[in-house]
């Protein structure tokens, strides 16, 4: 798979945010903590870099290959 992990975490955190109704900014009203926790793990894995450890802890989390 030609893919960095980090590519497929962040396809994957997306991926889970439009099949749970969609992402949390965009709907003001939205509390549900399952989406506020996936768009807080999408926030933070852009602020780091593909080698740190964040990476690999999300793609455990979320179970991406």
């Amino acid at each position: 798979m030609s893919d960095s992990l980090k590519a497929r975490v962040r396809e994957k955190l997306l991926r889970q945010l439009s099949e749970n109704g969609g992402h949390p900014v965009e709907e003001v009203e939205s509390d549900d903590p399952r989406l506020v926790a996936i768009d807080f793990d999408l926030a933070a894995l852009e602020e780091v870099s593909e080698d740190d450890p964040l990476v690999e802890e999300l793609a455990t989390k979320y179970w991406v290959p």
